[in-house]
């Protein structure tokens, strides 16, 4: 009797790839299943966007009048930008909720007794934030479209912008994955509000630090997100808060300064985190 030999083409060939393949591979499958859930919930991203669309009618309609521009030129037009930085800011806080409730409901923890790369849930997770991140922002730009703010500053300039608000929201996605996979409860996750709030407020997104007392403007000044929101009024040609500081002046080197900083401080600590589950 002939014994065939087994087709080891078949049995072999998955480990014929390397690390990063199953890597790319494990965060793509992570990266599907996310924006799937938004896909079959489409409200969660509304309810994301209510916040800001709501800041900019009340800002830019109610306070519009009262508020100044150092500089002259129209509160509008200096409000927008701001207001892009500050949601891609405040995003980070909705992934640490959505984190956090998978690891209630277990799903983090099936995830690591899968055989699966460590660095996928974060990047993943990442990943999958950005898109949404990219389709909040097309709906607010458009937003401040209908209420007359403009881009006068070009089309290359106008891209480089936006692709520094979606590096601002990249380098925070990894402080919310850290953060939900810290904290206990959803509940507990949503308290961190009180603490995320601040942060955008003391900020140039509604208001130039120099306008404000000298210690918090201070603060302002060296916040990520006033950075941000300096270096992509400067590219969109709108107003910009006037200020002497040095960080004001080099506002678009910070504003790529910044994001690096916090992930290459945030992502290492979020995949730690991860493999450090029920330890």
């Amino acid at each position: 009797m002939t014994v065939t030999a087994p087709d080891r083409t078949a049995t072999e060939a998955p480990r014929d790839h390397g690390l990063v393949h199953w890597a790319v591979t494990d965060c793509w499958n992570i990266t599907r299943r996310t924006l799937t859930h938004y896909q079959r919930q489409p409200s969660a991203v509304v309810w994301q966007l209510g916040f800001p669309i709501l800041s900019v009618l009340l800002y830019g309609y109610v306070f519009g009048s009262a508020m100044k521009v150092p500089g002259g030129g129209d509160y509008r037009e200096f409000l927008m930008p701001g207001m892009f930085a500050m949601t891609m800011a405040m995003g980070f806080m909705n992934t640490a909720v959505a984190v956090v409730t998978d690891a209630g409901k277990g799903v983090v923890d099936r995830f690591r007794s899968m055989p699966m790369a460590p660095s996928a849930f974060a990047s993943g997770r990442g990943a999958a934030d950005l898109v949404v991140a990219g389709a909040e922002l097309a709906i607010l730009a458009v937003t401040a479209l209908l209420i007359g703010w403009r881009a006068g500053g070009g089309v290359l300039p106008a891209v480089g912008a936006f692709g520094l608000l979606l590096l601002l929201r990249f380098s925070l996605i990894w402080v919310g994955v850290w953060l939900g996979l810290l904290v206990p409860t959803p509940e507990a996750a949503g308290g961190l509000y009180a603490v995320a709030f601040p942060l955008t407020m003391i900020s140039s997104t509604f208001v130039a630090p120099s306008l404000m007392p000298g210690w918090l403007g201070t603060v302002a000044a060296w916040n990520p997100i006033s950075s941000t929101a300096t270096a992509t009024r400067e590219l969109f040609g709108n107003p910009v808060a006037g200020g002497s500081t040095w960080v004001e002046e080099h506002a678009l080197l910070m504003a790529v300064v910044w994001p690096v900083a916090i992930t290459l401080v945030f992502l290492p600590l979020a995949v730690r985190r991860f493999r450090l589950l029920s330890r």
